[in-house]
């Protein structure tokens, strides 16, 4: 059973938990209003680009949008969410001088989704290295999510399995939580999306945060429009990855527009 966590709970409980069962829920830590503004930026996106990554992995009744920076202003409040980057920096900064964003992706699961694929978002880096995760994930809840309409599916534990072959579905249990909820989980944990058995679609919000020495899963200075970029804190750039790497990688020495951020 998930363990959900109240918007009050310490940062060592929400990580003693995260580091046991591989994820761990912060319920409501994101206020209503919000969650409407950025569904009302996303909607036109959905709406116009939502279908175009519809294949057999991401599913044929699901709308998916990346590089959601630039698209929608206030996700930038659930990023870049203090608390979030908090537990983020703690679970990931002793392998790395600093996080940066992997990716950025908003998904909308429709009515008549079939369960997706158990899989570790991870993966795609071509090696592990024992006992050091990669990223950690944090999945929003843009909408209330239940069984019924497709809440995440994860395995706990199965990060502490390294490289496996097989994982048995029965024993992966579903990320209910209400809306403005985070579920946090390292990369390493097989999850994926559930079936919307449901009549209306749900929508979620997911960021993952890498160590600052990989290659970025979502390339953001090409994905974010510079203006755009600019437009946002200091915070906000750092993790999209305007800021060297330690004193020796990534440097930019030049910066003729005072934008680069040493360490």
């Amino acid at each position: 059973m998930m363990e959900n966590l109240s918007s009050q709970a310490d940062t060592e409980t929400i990580i003693e938990c995260l580091v046991r069962d591989g994820a761990v829920i912060i319920e409501q830590l994101a206020q209503a209003p919000l969650l409407t503004v950025i569904m009302d930026e996303l909607r036109p996106h959905f709406d116009q680009e939502g279908a175009k990554f519809q294949n057999d992995f991401n599913g044929y009744q699901t709308l998916r949008l990346g590089a959601v920076l630039g698209l929608a202003k206030h996700t930038a409040d659930l990023i870049a969410h203090p608390r979030v980057l908090q537990v983020a920096n703690a679970v990931l900064g002793s392998n790395c001088e600093c996080i940066r964003l992997g990716s950025t992706t908003a998904i909308e699961i429709y009515p008549g989704q079939p369960v997706q694929e158990l899989h570790e978002d991870d993966s795609f880096y071509p090696m592990k290295i024992p006992d050091v995760e990669f990223q950690l994930g944090a999945m929003w809840a843009l909408d209330d999510f239940t069984i019924e309409n497709g809440a995440t599916r994860l395995v706990q534990g199965s990060h502490w399995t390294g490289t496996v072959t097989k994982i048995d579905e029965a024993s992966a249990v579903s990320a209910e939580m209400p809306k403005g909820s985070v579920l946090l989980y390292f990369g390493s944990l097989y999850h994926g999306g559930g079936a919307n058995n449901s009549k209306l679609p749900r929508a979620g919000l997911i960021n993952t945060y890498a160590l600052g020495w990989l290659r970025q899963e979502e390339n953001q200075y090409l994905s974010v429009p510079r203006e755009m970029a600019d437009s946002y804190p200091e915070t906000v750039r750092r993790l999209m990855g305007y800021q060297a790497h330690g004193k020796y990688l990534g440097v930019f020495p030049a910066d003729p527009d005072g934008r680069w951020y040493e360490a």
